[in-house]
């Protein structure tokens, strides 16, 4: 059963609108305010779902959150000229402060941060009638879900404003925080609220914040800033827990009836509610589909399809390599593969626009990955298929990484090869012929293939790139076409007084 996120705004919307500032002095008699809200369990729940609520609109997750990721990586191209002009612009690395995708991510996360304050600053109205374990556990979700937004924005927009408390006026917006300074603020975060989060929820509450998805997210922190010892330490943490594991099948995870299995570790969940979209968090209707099948199926919309270097990264026979790698059937879908229910082969014409240069000749491939291709072949369709932020592979492949740059040269080929031991994959172990993992260098690049073929799709690869950049770990940039970071949203520098055109990025 999946956790219900609710629309409420819970008084924690900010204020976007021109009027005077004695207009914002007026208060409802009726109605709770941020000073005496959040004293009762059933308030703090509604307002943490609240958070969640914005998590999964089309704002974030549901849709232009996965777009910014795809799009600002090497993993992906155009599927035709149907592709959106504000999408084709972040897919070329021409977009602008005015693009539509990268102000609907940056305004939903800073919707998450503002309800995550209001939340974290209300909950000292908590009486007498909540649990302390109940409050920080409320409180330590609200302190996840806000450290998850400013580790996403440190990436596409660098130095961003920090708010740790909830803006209340129209003057109250804030100037750029250098990312050192946000990285100190999440390790401190994340690492504060280690004591206050469960290791699992009961089947009503799956898709919370728990322990392991705080030590991940905090893993991913060390990481971007280089700190690989301190990142295996939260890794390890995570591994010797015993809570997760890899899934037999490396399909379940991204299809829509394997929910919070035993590898997730931290997603966002949707409901079978065909074409019931939320725009911002705020609506009302619980029961809320994903477009993220609608917008990559090779019957849908197909508005991006992998890239030819992606598909090339792939280990095949026919590249003169022991095996070709299952993953590649599990992430793709090719013309005359097996699709729906009942299953029929592809056929060339239900699928529109560009081709793929595939092994020597030009092939329609399309994502299969987060697609629900394997069960209908509607050319509408948006439904329950769960976005998962941070799977166990990605821990084990982190820790490979961690392990080379710690010289731990055996642990590191270790984790490398667990992944390749997945009963549905079981690829040749490293050293193999074009990956031999003699030294630190070559068992980088061993990393950095694994995880271009394990991760394909997942909005790992355009953090991966940047980190890399910004770390020196980079030979050759794969976008340098998109070394630039995201352009501050236009409507961000006209209302926030501390933001002006000459911090522009």
């Amino acid at each position: 059963m999946k956790i219900k996120f609710y629309k409420a705004t819970l008084l924690s919307t900010l204020l976007l609108v021109a009027c005077s500032e004695s207009l914002l002095d007026k208060t409802n008699p009726n109605g709770g305010t941020p000073q005496t809200y959040y004293s009762t369990t059933d308030e703090l729940t509604k307002g943490v779902n609240a958070i969640y609520a914005v998590a999964q609109s089309i704002s974030l997750v549901a849709r232009e959150w996965f777009f910014i990721h795809d799009l600002r990586s090497d993993d992906m191209a155009t599927g035709g000229g149907q592709l959106e002009v504000p999408r084709a612009q972040l897919l070329t690395g021409s977009n602008d402060a005015a693009n539509s995708v990268s102000t609907s991510v940056w305004t939903g996360f800073y919707e998450v941060i503002h309800r995550a304050n209001s939340v974290i600053s209300g909950s000292v109205n908590a009486g007498i009638n909540v649990s302390d374990t109940d409050k920080r556990r409320f409180v330590g979700e609200a302190r996840f879900l806000r450290a998850w937004a400013y580790s996403d924005l440190i990436v596409l927009w660098g130095a961003v404003p920090l708010y740790t408390e909830p803006v209340t006026t129209l003057s109250g917006g804030k100037a750029r925080t250098a990312v050192d300074d946000i990285n100190k603020f999440l390790i401190d975060e994340l690492t504060a609220i280690e004591a206050d989060l469960p290791a699992s929820y009961g089947p009503s509450e799956k898709g919370r914040a728990t322990l392991g998805a705080a030590q991940a997210l905090l893993a991913r922190v060390y990481m971007f800033k280089g700190d690989y010892t301190n990142a295996k330490v939260e890794l390890d943490k995570i591994v010797t827990s015993g809570t997760y594991s890899l899934m037999p099948s490396y399909f379940d995870n991204f299809k829509e009836e394997t929910p919070y299995n035993a590898e997730s570790i931290f997603e966002i969940g949707f409901y079978n509610a065909n074409n019931n979209w939320d725009g911002n968090g705020d609506g009302t209707g619980l029961n809320e589909g994903n477009t993220r099948t609608q917008e990559y199926s090779a019957v849908g919309w197909r508005n991006l399809i992998p890239s030819d270097a992606l598909l090339a990264e792939y280990e095949s026979t026919f590249k003169s390599d022991a095996k070709t790698d299952p993953r590649f059937a599990d992430t793709f879908v090719r013309i005359g593969d097996m699709i729906s229910n009942p299953p029929y082969a592809l056929k060339a014409s239900q699928v529109q626009a560009n081709t793929s240069n595939f092994q020597g000749g030009q092939e329609k491939i399309s994502w299969k990955k987060y697609t629900s291709i394997y069960k209908t072949d509607a050319t509408f369709y948006t439904g329950p298929m769960d976005m998962r932020i941070i799977r166990y592979a990605e821990v084990l492949l982190n820790l490979a990484e961690c392990e080379n740059e710690l010289g731990n040269t055996a642990k590191a080929i270790g984790y490398l090869n667990q992944v390749r031991d997945r009963a549905s994959v079981t690829m040749p172990h490293y050293p193999t012929a074009a990956y031999p993992v003699s030294n630190k260098a070559e068992i980088f690049a061993a990393v950095m293939h694994e995880r271009r073929v394990e991760l394909a799709g997942e909005q790992i690869r355009n953090r991966d790139i940047v980190r890399w950049r910004n770390n020196g770990k980079l030979t050759t940039d794969p976008v340098p076409n998109k070394k630039g970071l995201v352009k501050i949203p236009a409507n961000e520098i006209a209302n926030n007084q501390n933001i002006s055109d000459a911090d522009q990025n």
